[in-house]
Parts: C-alpha cells; structure tokens; sequence
C-alpha cells in the first residue's frame, strides 16, 4: 500500500465514521496503486475504536491500531507512522479526525509530496483561511505561528498545522523516535527537523473548519509544552540525515 493516511482518535465517535468515509473516496482516486486508512485510537471511551473497527471490517482499505490509554497526539502520530513505514508506505498523510481538515485536500497534498517535499495544508498561505473562529481564537493560532516562526527562523506560515503528507524520504531522516513532543508542538518540531534535513515544505492552501461535533482536546498543559519546547528545538540536535541519506553533522 503506497500511501497511508494516519487518524489518531480519542472521543470522535460523533466524527469518526463519517471522516473516514470521505477520505476513502477521495484515495481511492488520488491514489490508485494502493492505500491505507490506519485509525489509531487512544482507547476512547465513548466507543470511537468500535466504530472504527466496524468500518475496518466492511471496507479493505481500513484497519485499526488500538493503544492502551491517551497519551498525546505526538505518540499516536509516531506509533501510526512506525506502521506505515514498516509495512513499505511510499507517502504518509496526516490529518485531524474532527472533519476540520476537508478530506478533498488529500489529493493536492499528495501531489505536492510525490515531488518529493513534505507538503503542509496551509491555513494562511495565499489561498487559506479559517472558517467559524472567533477574532480572538484567530489571533491566538496566527501568533503561535508567527512566535514559532520567528524563534525557529522558518519561513513557513502556518508551523502549527496538522495536515500534512511526508514522502517516506523525510520520515526517515527526521529521526522519529528522538521526537518529543506530545501536544500540538508535535507539528513544529517535525516541520523544523524537516527543513533542518534539507527538504523542501511547500504549503498548499487549505481552509480549516471548526470541528462538527465533540470537545476540542487543547489544553492548558498542551499550550504551556508548545510554549517551552519551540525554544528548546534551536538547542537540539538529533541525529538527522540527508535527502541523499548520508547522516547530517550535529550542531
């Protein structure tokens, strides 16, 4: 299976079903030498695994990774990844299970990353928006950005995104089981190890949507890690490699 998209979930059985469905379709055409949809729920206890379980076994294309409790959204991404990759994934897609990110944009993204760059759903690159927020929240979002940019020193707009598709080329040389983030940071550290391995980020345009059911999962303790781990990154080193897959120097 070439391409795999990663869902983790906790507490969308109101949503689940539903996104899976749309990304479905739209794989199904975007990409026709194969794919896989991998549901990685954090033991829900609204029924979430259940459902997804259900959906696994009616249509092929589905399976479903079940974890003992919730842990964070970096875990679930990296747990995901780590199957995708050893199961011979070619691209990895990544998006939210709440429907905010429209399943339509797989396809767009997924022809950016077959040109070899990690290709990130833009909220504010030309073309981008938000729908359904207030004018505080969008000043919230666009100044976590803005502050992870400047520290960082990243010319990419949106570096808290969450929908994104990585060649298998970038995964690799990101060193993921060094990553530590497990909030929402989890998005700016990968975006910045990223770069720092030499590959391209293209942002495509994307419009975000607030979710259609259930609890947002931000908390304070996820803003308070965002808040001291985007410095730390300028301080870490992993162990990175080229796009040509020789190990790149620390420091």
């Amino acid at each position: 299976m070439s391409t795999w998209l990663i869902l983790p979930t906790y507490d969308e059985a109101d949503n689940v079903e539903a996104v899976v469905r749309a990304a479905h379709d739209v794989l199904a055409v975007a990409a026709p030498e194969g794919f896989r949809i991998l549901v990685v729920d954090d033991a829900s206890p609204d029924g979430t695994g259940a459902i997804a379980e259900r959906l696994a076994g009616e249509l092929a294309a589905v399976e479903v990774l079940h974890r003992p409790g919730r842990s964070g959204l970096g875990p679930a991404y990296l747990a995901g990844f780590a199957r995708a990759l050893a199961c011979g994934a070619t691209y990895v897609c990544e998006m939210d299970a709440d429907l905010s990110h429209d399943p339509a944009d797989l396809a767009d993204l997924l022809a950016v990353a077959r040109g070899g760059a990690l290709a990130l759903g833009s909220r504010y690159a030309p073309g981008g928006g938000v729908r359904d927020w207030g004018r505080v929240r969008r000043g919230v979002s666009r100044a976590g950005s803005r502050y992870a940019r400047q520290v960082l020193g990243l010319h990419v707009r949106d570096l808290t995104g969450g929908f994104k598709c990585f060649p298998r080329a970038v995964l690799e040389a990101i060193d993921l089981p060094s990553v530590r983030s497990h909030g929402y940071a989890f998005q700016v550290e990968l975006t910045h190890r990223t770069v720092r391995a030499g590959f391209r980020v293209v942002e495509v345009p994307i419009v975000f949507h607030e979710r259609r059911a259930g609890r947002s999962k931000m908390t304070w303790r996820i803003a308070l890690e965002a808040s001291w781990l985007v410095p730390a990154l300028r301080l870490t080193r992993p162990a990175l490699k080229s796009p040509a897959g020789a190990p790149m120097p620390r420091g």
